[in-house]
C-alpha cells in the first residue's frame, strides 16, 4: 500500500499514451491545437509496460488510459492486453471522446478493459461542431452503442457542463438514464489550459446542475457504479442509470484524492492542477529497473501536495497554463 505524506492511499494512476486528440473542444484546446509532442519522445508500448511494473511494484492497482485522445494512438488494444496481464493490476479502464469507439469497443474488451468513460457535451449535431469543432455527434453515439453491446459496465458519459453551452441540456442527459443503463457524470468546469474559455460567470455550480438534473434521490454506497474517481451519485426515482456531479471548485474532494498522473512522455504529475512533475523516462531509458523506478513513485507520492488551487484562480479567471490533452485529465 502507498500513501502520501497526508496518509492518503495511492493505488490509482491515469495514464496518459498520447498527447494528440482528433476533436478541439473549446474548453480543452485552442483551434490552433498547440504544438503535440514529437513521437521520439513518447514512451513506447515497451516503457509504458515497464513503467507500469514499477507503479504495481509501489501499490498502483487501478489504472485509467487517457490521452490526449487514447483510441489515436495505433495498437492500442495490443497494449491493453499486455497491461491488463501485469501482477497487481486489478481494474483497467479508458477515457475517450468515443469517436473512434464503435470500431474499437469489442476489441479492447476482450483485450482486458473492463469500463469505460465516454466525454459527450451535448446532444444537438450543430451545438457538437461548435464545441468538439471536429469529428460528428453520431459517431460519439455510435460508440457508446458499441460500448453497451461488447459489455463494457459501466458505460459513463461524461459532461462539462458551462452557461451558454450547454447548461439547458442538463435535463436532457440527466434523462438518457431512465432509458438505458447509462451513468452520467456532469463536471464541473475547471481552470485549465489556455483556451480563453474559462469564466467564473460561465461556471455552472453544483446547486445548479443538481436542481436542473432532477428528481434525484441518493445511490447508497453499495449501489454506486464501479469507478474510483470523486463523483457524487444520484438516481432518477425508477432510473437504470445514475447521475454524478464532479465538482472541484463548489465542493472539491482533495481529502479523498487516491490518484497520481503519468504523461506520454513519462512525467509522474502528483496533483491535476500541480505545475511539477518527476521525470520517469530518463532513469528507465538509462535502464533504471523495477525497484528503482517504484523508489521514484513512492517519493513522488509522498510529495503529493494537501489540495489544488483552483479556487483561487477560478475567482481570478487564471487557468493552469497545462492543457488537459498534456496530462491525462
Amino acid at each position: 500500500m502507498m500513501r502520501d505524506g497526508f496518509g492518503r492511499t495511492i493505488d490509482y494512476l491515469r495514464l496518459s499514451v498520447t498527447d494528440r486528440c482528433n476533436l478541439r473542444c473549446v474548453y480543452c484546446l485552442p483551434e490552433a491545437a498547440p504544438r503535440f509532442v514529437p513521437g521520439a519522445d513518447l514512451l513506447s508500448d515497451d516503457e509504458i509496460t515497464a513503467l507500469i511494473g514499477a507503479f504495481a511494484r509501489a501499490g498502483v492497482s487501478k489504472i485509467r488510459i487517457t490521452g490526449g485522445e487514447p483510441l489515436v494512438r495505433p495498437g492500442l488494444p495490443a497494449l491493453v492486453r499486455r497491461l491488463s496481464g501485469i501482477p497487481g493490476i486489478e481494474d483497467l479502464s479508458l477515457s475517450t471522446n468515443g469517436v473512434l469507439l464503435s470500431g474499437l469497443a469489442a476489441e479492447l474488451k476482450a483485450a482486458g478493459l473492463r469500463r469505460v468513460n465516454i466525454s459527450l457535451d451535448t446532444l444537438r449535431p450543430d451545438r457538437f461542431a461548435r464545441i468538439a469543432r471536429f469529428g460528428a455527434l453520431s459517431s460519439v453515439l455510435a460508440g457508446v452503442e458499441a460500448a453497451l453491446d461488447a459489455g463494457l459496465a459501466p458505460v459513463k458519459l461524461n459532461v462539462v457542463t458551462a452557461k451558454g453551452m450547454n447548461d439547458d441540456e442538463i435535463g436532457a442527459f440527466a434523462a438518457l438514464t431512465e432509458k438505458k443503463p447509462l451513468n452520467v457524470r456532469f463536471i464541473e468546469l475547471m481552470p485549465m489550459g489556455e483556451t480563453g474559455f474559462f469564466s467564473p460567470e460561465r461556471r455552472v455550480p453544483l446547486g445548479e446542475m443538481m436542481a436542473a438534473a432532477g428528481p434525484l434521490e441518493p445511490v447508497s454506497a453499495g449501489d454506486r457504479p464501479p469507478g474510483h474517481g470523486p463523483a457524487r451519485y444520484y438516481r432518477r426515482p425508477g432510473a437504470d442509470g445514475t447521475i454524478g456531479f464532479i465538482s472541484a471548485l463548489s465542493c472539491g474532494f482533495c481529502d479523498s484524492c487516491n490518484r497520481v498522473r503519468l504523461s506520454s512522455t513519462g512525467t509522474l504529475i502528483p496533483c491535476l492542477d500541480g505545475e511539477d512533475g518527476v521525470d520517469l523516462r530518463g532513469p528507465l531509458r538509462r535502464g533504471a529497473g523495477a525497484e528503482p523506478l517504484a523508489a521514484l513513485i513512492r517519493d513522488a507520492v509522498r510529495a503529493k501536495p494537501e489540495s489544488h488551487g483552483m479556487v483561487a484562480r477560478a475567482a481570478s479567471s487564471d487557468a493552469n497554463k497545462r492543457h488537459m490533452c498534456s496530462i491525462g485529465g
